[in-house]
């Protein structure tokens, strides 16, 4: 279990962590999201004691990390793929790291299969791809067979098939009983990776809540197919209703569930095609709950947004 009781990081005059409480718990995959700059990357490390916080505290199954006397049994985390030594041998480089705590070099084997590194493992890791170094970095948060997982951006270099597997390994982790913790920025595979979510925005915590429940509670629609779109769209009516015609024959309407829209259609004698209810994706309920919180935003050039054309 990892817990942040009012964690908080001031660099001088700027606060990247501000206040942080939550609790991550065991036997789910919690995803940690929040857009560039909202302090996750701060927040990790304040967890794992690479940075001090000005206040409050991070513990890992009940006690700060620098506490643990065999932290790589407690956690195991992975920060960045290329901090392996590049002159060593994967199967070395895990080696070197089982050493510190008396790690079994049957467990090295164990985990170089496990990330399907066999292979390659006697392969220098300095020319290892990203999505190796991915694999190697897994293998080393792994190699204490810790009770608690903290990882950023994991999938981060692999390919699907690779996507795929630590999916199913984040998956069967939890469901082992272990704290799973994943940072990441791809909001289609946390969709189906995690159960739940803590989103942070400006080094606040905006939400602590499950997928389910998010995009649950963000606004839905329904999206209509008929040869009579103009009529149903004069007989529908609702207080905080908005109709888009995407094309020709279809109207997306937001503000009314599929019954009423339905009944309206049932009751006006219009005939339909299509009704399909939508319900927010992870993204857009994380765009819409993250808006004012985006501290760098984009724009288009004139040009590019005007043209039409496509390289």
């Amino acid at each position: 279990m990892i817990e942040a009781h009012g964690l908080t990081k001031r660099y001088g005059g700027k606060v990247a962590v501000d206040g942080l409480t939550f609790t991550v718990r065991p036997g789910v995959v919690t995803g940690f999201l929040g857009p560039n700059g909202a302090g996750k990357s701060t927040t990790i490390r304040m967890i794992l004691g690479l940075d001090a916080p000005t206040a409050g505290s991070a513990t890992v199954n009940g006690r700060v990390y620098a506490g643990h006397a065999a932290p790589l049994h407690e956690v195991g985390a992975l920060l960045d793929a290329r901090a392996a030594h590049t002159g060593r041998s994967a199967r070395n480089h895990l080696l070197a790291l089982a050493a510190t705590t008396g790690i079994s070099r049957r467990r090295v084997d164990e985990v170089v299969g496990l990330v399907g590194l066999d292979e390659v493992a006697r392969k220098r890791a300095g020319g290892f791809s990203l999505g190796m170094g991915q694999r190697l970095g897994i293998a080393a948060a792994l190699l204490g067979d810790p009770a608690t997982l903290i990882l950023d951006e994991p999938v981060n270099g692999l390919d699907p098939e690779g996507i795929l597997w630590i999916r199913n390994l984040l998956k069967a982790l939890a469901a082992d009983g272990r704290t799973v913790f994943v940072s990441s920025h791809l909001m289609s595979e946390m969709a189906l990776t995690a159960e739940q979510l803590i989103i942070v925005g400006r080094g606040r915590l905006i939400a602590d809540v499950s997928v389910a429940e998010l995009t649950r509670g963000s606004r839905s629609s329904v999206r209509v197919r008929s040869p009579q779109a103009t009529a149903l769209r004069d007989v529908l009516t609702g207080p905080d209703m908005t109709v888009t015609t995407a094309e020709a024959g279809v109207l997306d309407i937001e503000g009314l569930d599929s019954e009423a829209v339905g009944r309206a259609a049932h009751e006006n004698g219009i005939l339909l095609y299509e009704l399909v209810p939508r319900t927010a994706s992870l993204e857009e309920a994380f765009m819409e709950l993250t808006r004012d919180d985006v501290e760098y935003r984009g724009t288009a050039p004139a040009g590019l947004a005007s043209s039409g054309k496509s390289a």
